[in-house]
C-alpha cells in the first residue's frame, strides 16, 4: 500500500515544481527532474482530451485529485474562467507535499484562476453550476482502503448536484480485464469500464461519448499498472457523461 501511495503522489506532481518554490519553502528542483504533465509529456494527448471533455474559455471545471492537467485546464479556460483543485484529505495526509506543490503554482499570476481546496472525499465540497469535473486515473481509487474507501454512490451523486445541467462528468482510468467489476482497484490499480458506466450511471447521469484516444490494445490487464512493461502506456478508457438538461 505504502508503494501505491507514492507511486500515485509522483504521479500527480506538477512538472512546474521545476521552477516553483512550494509552500514548503524548498528550493526549486532542476528542470531535468521535474515530472513531465500534459503541458509538457505529448503521451497525454491534452489536445486530444481538452477536445473530447468540451472544455472552453470562461468554464468553469473540478479536477478531482489534482494534477498532471492542472495547469493545461487553466490555460484552457482562461482568465475569465475557473479550475477547482481538489486534493482530498486522504491524499494530503499521506504526502502533504502535494499540497504545496499546488500551492506553488497558484503563486503564478498566470495560473491565478485554480483554486485549491483539500476536503475529505466523502465531503468534497464542490460549487454548484460546474462545466465539467475531471478525474484523471483515480476513479479506481475511491474503492480502496486508503481512501477511505469513499461512498463512491454519494461521490458521483455529489458531481451530478455540482454540475449545471448539461454538464459532463469526465473519467479516464486504466482498463482492468472485461466482467473484473472491482476486483483489480487495490492489486493492479485498474477497474472495468462496465462498473465505472454503472456506476456513473446509477447517479442520474448519461453515457454521452467514448474515446479509444489512449487504448492500448496490446495491454492485456493482467500487470500492475507501474510494471515497467507497462508503466505509461496501459490500456486506457475515457468516457464523458453529461447531466441531463
Amino acid at each position: 500500500m505504502t508503494r501505491m501511495i507514492a507511486a500515485m503522489s509522483a504521479g500527480i506532481v506538477l512538472a512546474t515544481a521545476c521552477f516553483a518554490t512550494g509552500a514548503l519553502g524548498q528550493s526549486p528542483a532542476p528542470a531535468a527532474q521535474a515530472p513531465a504533465d500534459a503541458m509538457t509529456d505529448p503521451a497525454m494527448k491534452r489536445a486530444e482530451v481538452l477536445s473530447f471533455i468540451g472544455v472552453k474559455p470562461g468554464d468553469r471545471v473540478a479536477d478531482i485529485i489534482a494534477g498532471r492537467f492542472v495547469r493545461a485546464l487553466s490555460v484552457a479556460v482562461g482568465p475569465k474562467g475557473k479550475v477547482y483543485a481538489v486534493e482530498p484529505a486522504e491524499i494530503v495526509k499521506a504526502h502533504p507535499e502535494v499540497l504545496g506543490l499546488l500551492k506553488g503554482l497558484t503563486a503564478q499570476p498566470e495560473y491565478a484562476n485554480v483554486e485549491i481546496s483539500s476536503p475529505p472525499i466523502d465531503r468534497p465540497g464542490l460549487p454548484t453550476g460546474l462545466d465539467a469535473v475531471f478525474i484523471r486515473q483515480n476513479y479506481h481509487d475511491l474503492h480502496d482502503k486508503f481512501m477511505g474507501p469513499a461512498d463512491v454512490a454519494a461521490f458521483n451523486r455529489n458531481v451530478f448536484a455540482a454540475l449545471k445541467p448539461g454538464g459532463v462528468y469526465i473519467v479516464l482510468d486504466h482498463a482492468a480485464a472485461a466482467s473484473s467489476g472491482l476486483r483489480d482497484t487495490d492489486t493492479l490499480h485498474r477497474i472495468d469500464p462496465a462498473a465505472v458506466k454503472a456506476e456513473v450511471m446509477a447517479a442520474g447521469f448519461v453515457l454521452d461519448g467514448q474515446s479509444a484516444l489512449l487504448a492500448n490494445p496490446a495491454d492485456d490487464h493482467t500487470k500492475n499498472v507501474f510494471d515497467p512493461a507497462v508503466r505509461g502506456h496501459t490500456d486506457q478508457f475515457l468516457f464523458r457523461f453529461r447531466k441531463p438538461k
